[in-house]
């Protein structure tokens, strides 16, 4: 399964900035095994339940030209057998004891995850350690999972309109990284990949000393520690290849694209190329950027809802996103529809878009907007903390893109750090034209 890049930042949002006042700190313990296996324990025994994620630090920005897919074509390869289970043996001895089980892969991670009660956790991670330690990789499975998995692409980007222009997007606005390669690969490296090219995947990257073990529930340190030696300690490291950090053109110039597609609505992408956090030289940009985006689009209230769709009506819908918790540089990304029932066209919501920007550079906002778009953020993320799965996923994403679960404790303070002066620096900053990517999206009638 591919995760989608837009319910990533909306949930990353969700999850990383909850005030001390909304919900106190959970206990969490970290510690590593000798073969290199870093492990998080978060304690929350609210319910008899455990989550168990197991992360490589691996997805598909670690992949190159012509070799494009294998993170996540490993990861369905994942559930074909191992040593001890046959192909699909573990998932069905996991349904027969009531647990959820599932996997996902990104630009920079892969990850394993199951949600059961917690007297069966063993279970889940025997089984893990297993598939570490000893997949069998059959290629008569791998035969029948390729098709599936060109089947997925077809479903998700090629005759899906709105996956395959985010994918035309992306690959412009990376020009330097390998974050413009699709998760999913491309079907010419689909259509000649092999099961030699998975088994040396696994062989290069799955090993405890390149993962992080995330397990959230009610459970105790000690005994984890017990079940994670047990069935992970006699797993050799091994040499890892170098991954360097996906660094990108600071500002590689205008660049426009326009696509006809199979879609009754056009649209618009407006994205610019800006820093995460993790390669940022100053780190206030980046919580000033995370704010600019729930400024424009933190719901009804936000500028894109009430100045471009409710009062101008020049759009039937407009959102804004941005990852700052990405293992190399980011995007921030803005897309709207046009309200064509009033015959707006895309280049006038695209200069729409502008001015809302234009309008942050010129115009700090008022210290009761950043009181109320704080206010929204706090409600998300207290609700978002209830689930266990939830904390999870943000503990393995932060570390996998290279920073620490930490953050989770001192992020409040980062965010209630920038000032409305912040914000306007950094939308002068990182809005301009020499970073910016537009795509115009039309239907196929329209095309001359």
């Amino acid at each position: 399964m591919i995760r989608p890049s837009i319910n990533t930042f909306i949930l990353l949002f969700a999850l990383i900035s909850l005030p001390t006042s909304a919900a106190s700190n959970p206990t969490t313990h970290e510690f590593s095994l000798d073969n290199g296996l870093k492990v998080i324990v978060r304690e929350d025994h609210r319910a008899p339940i455990v989550v168990s994620q197991l992360w490589y630090k691996v997805g598909s920005s670690y992949e190159v030209p012509g070799s494009t897919g294998l993170a996540h074509a490993l990861e369905h390869m994942m559930f074909k057998g191992s040593s001890k289970l046959g192909p699909g043996e573990s998932s069905r001895i996991l349904r027969e004891l009531g647990a959820n089980e599932n996997a996902f892969t990104s630009d920079d991670y892969t990850a394993y995850y199951q949600v059961l009660a917690r007297d069966r956790l063993e279970v889940a991670l025997e089984m893990e350690a297993d598939r570490l330690a000893s997949l069998t990789l059959p290629e008569d499975e791998f035969l029948r999972e390729i098709e599936v998995i060109k089947e997925e692409r077809r479903m998700r980007t090629d005759d899906r309109p709105s996956g395959l222009a985010y994918e035309r997007f992306k690959a412009l606005a990376y020009p330097a990284s390998s974050y413009h390669i699709p998760t999913i690969g491309w079907m010419h490296d689909l259509e000649r990949m092999t099961i030699e090219d998975l088994r040396q995947w696994h062989n290069d990257w799955y090993a405890p000393n390149n993962a992080v073990l995330v397990i959230v529930g009610d459970v105790q340190l000690d005994e984890i520690k017990t079940l994670v030696k047990r069935h992970f300690a006699a797993i050799p490291a091994r040499q890892i290849p170098v991954a360097k950090t996906p660094i990108e053109l600071a500002e590689p110039g205008e660049r426009r694209l326009t696509l006809h597609l199979k879609t009754q609505l056009p649209s618009l992408m407006l994205g610019f190329n800006v820093p995460s956090l993790k390669t940022a030289e100053n780190q206030k940009d980046i919580h000033a950027l995370r704010l600019i985006s729930a400024l424009l689009d933190g719901g009804d209230s936000a500028r894109l809802a009430s100045q471009l769709e409710r009062k101008q009506e020049l759009v039937a819908g407009a959102s804004a996103w941005y990852d700052a918790f990405s293992r190399g540089d980011s995007l921030f990304v803005l897309s709207a529809t046009p309200n064509v029932q009033k015959g707006v066209s895309l280049e006038s919501v695209e200069q729409a878009l502008w001015q809302q920007l234009k309008d942050l550079q010129t115009n700090p906002p008022t210290q009761a907007e950043l009181k109320r778009v704080r206010a929204q953020v706090i409600a998300a993320e207290v609700y978002a903390q209830d689930s266990i799965n939830n904390q999870a996923r943000m503990i393995g994403m932060l570390e996998t893109a290279g920073l620490s679960w930490r953050l989770l404790e001192s992020d409040v303070d980062s965010l209630n750090a920038i000032t409305a002066t912040d914000i306007q620096s950094a939308a002068q900053r990182y809005f301009t034209a020499s970073r910016s990517i537009t795509l115009h999206s039309l239907p196929e009638e329209t095309r001359p």
